[in-house]
Formats: C-alpha cells, sequence, structure tokens
C-alpha cells in the first residue's frame, strides 16, 4: 500500500467540541487513532484537511457561521489525532480538500494511486473530497467506522452517495488495517 494515502477530513477542535461540534464524532476518534497509527507504522503518508478560513471573505461562513479560522484554536487537529512530523497539512476553504489548494500536487509528488479518506462530515466535506478524488482518477476506500455527520440520516445517505456515484470501497477499520 505505499501508493495509498490517508486524507483526514476536519477532524479540528471546532467540529469535534466547538462552535460547530458534532457529538458523534467523538465515536470514530478511537478508530481513527488506530488507523493512523497503524498507517504511520506501515509507511502510509497522512494528510490532514483542515479547515482554515479568512474571516469577511469566506462566503461559506455566511452558511456556517465562523468555523475553522485560520490560525486559531478551532482550526488545530484535535490532541487525539495530532499530526506528526512526518504528516502532511493541507488547509482549505471550501468542503473539498482539492478545491483550489495543493492536494493533487502533493498527491501526484507522492505517487499515490489510492486514498482513504475519513473524517467529517460524509455527507459534506468528505462527500466533496471523495468528488474530486473521483475526478482525478484515485482509487477510493471510505472506513465506514472513520467518518461521521451531525445526524445518522446523513451518515448513511453520505456513505450510501460515495459508494454508488464514486465507487468508493466502504470497509471497516481494523479490516482495513489488515491490508497494511
Amino acid at each position: 500500500m505505499k501508493d495509498t494515502a490517508i486524507i483526514v477530513v476536519d477532524m479540528l477542535n471546532d467540529f469535534v467540541t466547538g462552535s460547530l461540534a458534532c457529538e458523534r464524532a467523538q465515536r470514530i476518534i478511537p478508530p481513527l487513532s488506530r488507523l493512523l497509527s497503524a498507517a504511520r507504522t506501515s509507511g502510509i503518508r497522512v494528510i490532514y484537511s483542515n479547515d482554515s478560513h479568512i474571516p469577511g471573505i469566506d462566503h461559506e461562513l455566511e452558511l456556517w457561521g465562523e468555523h475553522g479560522m485560520a490560525n486559531t484554536p478551532g482550526a488545530e487537529v484535535i490532541s487525539e489525532l495530532e499530526p506528526t512530523e512526518v504528516d502532511y497539512l493541507v488547509p482549505k476553504r471550501r468542503y473539498s480538500g482539492f478545491f483550489q489548494t495543493s492536494m493533487q500536487l502533493l498527491l501526484t509528488e507522492l505517487g499515490i494511486k489510492t486514498v482513504i479518506i475519513c473524517g467529517l462530515h460524509a455527507h459534506m466535506c468528505v462527500r466533496h473530497t471523495t468528488a474530486d478524488a473521483y475526478q482525478w482518477g484515485y482509487a477510493i476506500i471510505v472506513p465506514t467506522d472513520g467518518v461521521d455527520s451531525f445526524t445518522e440520516e446523513d451518515y448513511l445517505g453520505g456513505l450510501k452517495y460515495l459508494k454508488e456515484v464514486y465507487g468508493a470501497e466502504l470497509i471497516e477499520i481494523d479490516e482495513l488495517i489488515k491490508r497494511f
């Protein structure tokens, strides 16, 4: 799996415990911690795709209010999943981790063919990041216990969409780790 990378979407303080807290995020933290640890041990690259909004400019703020504001504690990855010195951080200002970011260039330079996309929210930022990964031709894996949404309906609808529209392979983290 040397041509595989994990993209961790928006596991930020503001989304887990802050201004846009998702209570359901708590249940994906332990499996994500196991996934990231196993990935790093196996040499699989870990990339964080993080909201990093600019006040007064980003139109997403009109819909959701201030969240993930650049250079604030709310825009930092939660301590349980803190990036290491070998990980990559790709800031974003829209739902997709690819839109107007350096994600595609980074993946190309790393020789990545498959992306494992996890984090928040299955029906929004994970969905849009997956859409762009699909458009760029990546094979896509989404760990079912490594993504979530505000509601069960949004979570299940998001997973269904990712599988049906982008051909994402849905798998539990412990099964995925066995492939490493």
